[in-house]
């Protein structure tokens, strides 16, 4: 499922690459331009820096939109948030959520990655899953400080640009708390599973984010989770659907936007460049420039 480092993470190419697209594209209003920028969440020191193109959009810019209002973001009401939506206070434990053969199924898949599962025995599985992720990241040096909205957020509260969220914290957990408990317990059995893997299978993606390219980015971002339906509809496609929306309306605006949400929501027939095409949108995608010899 991998719902973190498939829609997160990115790793930086070479900086003296010549010319190639990137995982962004441009909406030109009547008056205004908007941005749309894949989101990659967390990176590590040495990735940074960002493409020039993001710079850029940054600077055309008067409005930042991200899925979260970062700067309005507190840590303590955040954690409180996570804790009443994915742990469970009421004596029931993981192992009871999953059944004994699932859970056993987590279990030996999280000691073959050294997860120690028994720390999450009060997490939901949707919470569970996002922990593994976590822990699995962190291991391989990945971290959100360095990741896009947080350096993105610090130099918007440096030039004094104004950051909107598209969603609320509460909202995007009761996605995810929301979801059948099958789906949850898949969830996390393929993250487990993933984690295993996950250094030697990062870098075609993380090639592909970096280049623009979009069908390896279709095939890789969603093959997993479009085998889970529900999954899918809940976390991408109704969402993509209400921020076109909110993308049309800004096209009346004489304000410049850059929206940055995750690239999974920014690939295949679900899309959000594909459904503002279908809504007779002009967007087209944007390109890194090449370096100057």
């Amino acid at each position: 499922m991998r719902i973190l480092l498939l829609l997160l993470t990115v790793l930086a190419a070479p900086a003296f690459a010549d010319g190639h697209p990137v995982t962004m594209w441009r909406i030109d209003g009547a008056t205004n331009s908007v941005y749309l920028l894949g989101s990659i969440h967390l990176l590590r020191e040495q990735d940074h820096p960002l493409p020039a193109v993001i710079d850029t959009a940054y600077e055309d810019a008067e409005v930042l939109v991200m899925e979260l209002d970062m700067d309005d973001l507190d840590p303590v009401s955040t954690q409180a948030a996570f804790n009443r939506a994915g742990v469970l206070r009421d004596g029931r434990t993981l192992k009871d959520l999953m059944g004994d053969k699932l859970y056993a199924e987590a279990e030996s898949a999280a000691q073959a990655v050294d997860i120690p599962i028994e720390l999450l025995a009060q997490s939901e599985p949707w919470l569970a899953a996002m922990t593994v992720e976590l822990m699995a990241l962190y291991r391989i040096g990945f971290n959100p400080v360095y990741g896009v909205e947080l350096t993105m957020t610090a130099r918007a509260t440096r030039d004094g640009k104004p950051i909107e969220g598209l969603e609320t914290v509460d909202e995007q957990l009761s996605f995810l708390d929301g979801l059948p408990l099958d789906v949850q317990n898949e969830m996390l059995l393929q993250t487990l599973r993933e984690s295993a893997g996950l250094r030697e299978h990062i870098d075609e993606l993380i090639r592909a984010w970096r280049h623009g390219d979009i069908a390896t980015l279709d095939e890789g971002l969603l093959e997993s989770i479009a085998e889970e339906s529900e999954l899918h509809d809940v976390l991408i496609v109704q969402r993509n659907r209400r921020w076109v929306d909110a993308i049309l309306e800004w096209l009346d605006d004489d304000q410049d936007y850059l929206v940055i949400v995750g690239a999974l929501h920014l690939v295949g027939d679900d899309g959000v460049p594909t459904l503002l095409e279908r809504r007779g949108i002009g967007i087209h995608q944007l390109s890194e420039p090449a370096a100057v010899r």
